[in-house]
């Protein structure tokens, strides 16, 4: 009995030291941040602010124009979620649930796409949205988030749970493949596409390289784009660029922590149910 206490004690003090070293980059990131001018700068550096303050926020606001950079990042990522949820639920329900002509074939050959790095696609994809005009807008950062072969795999295992016997009725009864979708499968996909949704939108606003390449104004730039311009002209003003990060950082860990039920509910459902 006491070897067994000895050994949960043991096995909480290890998880609260790796939790520990996990959490200590952000919350030192967070005290730089509130820390005076200069002050990071010292040697050693302090691992708390002297005088707690917001001096870095309000030079950020005030000096680097974040605000817009921010609000672009709330526009992408939000009308990126709302596509690709549009897009991948759509298929993936096809996929699983829907008789077509060749819909094994180009499953297959979507998963073997998979293997295919996304760094390999960028130069096309840069060249077909120039002939069209979609470079430098926002509309050419959405293109890539669309439809993801991830997002579409992952919708179309979480559909196959879905009885055919009750869409089947549901066609017996008169209803229409719009209204089975909307009424019926919709909410039984609910878990799976709050899952797929928190990807898509932590994906699409921590992404750095498709915007960079994509964006040249300036005045369109996302968080992380416009955070690595600004270090260029503020390399020496630590809690500036750490006030950045914080608010960078701060919507998507409290979007995570807020819809943390609902994605392990999608995760654990989907690892069951697939």
């Amino acid at each position: 009995m006491r070897s067994s206490r000895l050994a949960r004690s043991m096995r909480i003090l290890l998880l609260v030291i790796l939790a520990g070293f996990a959490l200590f980059p952000l919350l030192w990131m967070l005290s730089v941040s509130l820390m005076a001018p200069g002050e990071a700068s010292q040697f050693p550096p302090p691992l708390l602010p002297d005088a707690p303050g917001l001096s870095g926020y309000r030079a950020l606001f005030a000096t680097t124009g974040i605000g817009v950079y921010f609000l672009n990042s709330v526009i992408v990522a939000t009308l990126g979620t709302l596509l690709s949820l549009a897009f991948n639920a759509t298929a993936g329900y096809a996929f699983a649930k829907l008789k077509f002509r060749g819909r094994d074939r180009i499953f297959q050959l979507l998963l073997a796409a998979l293997v295919i790095p996304a760094q390999v696609a960028m130069l096309p994809l840069f060249l077909m949205l120039k002939e069209i005009g979609l470079i430098n807008s926002f509309a050419g950062v959405l293109v890539p988030v669309t439809a993801s072969i991830f997002g579409i795999f992952l919708v179309r295992q979480y559909a196959l749970s879905i009885p055919d016997e009750l869409l089947e009725a549901a066609r017996i009864d008169g209803a229409s493949e719009g209204r089975i979708f909307l009424q019926i499968v919709v909410p039984a996909l609910m878990p799976i596409l709050v899952t797929l949704a928190l990807f898509t939108f932590l994906g699409v606003w921590n992404d750095f390289m498709w915007p960079l390449i994509i964006l040249t104004d300036q005045d369109k730039y996302t968080l992380p784009v416009a955070l690595a311009a600004l270090s260029r002209e503020h390399v020496q003003d630590n809690e500036l660029m750490m006030a950045g990060s914080v608010l960078t950082v701060l919507p998507v860990l409290l979007l995570f922590l807020a819809l943390q039920r609902y994605y392990m509910q999608g995760l654990l459902a989907g690892s069951v149910k697939g």
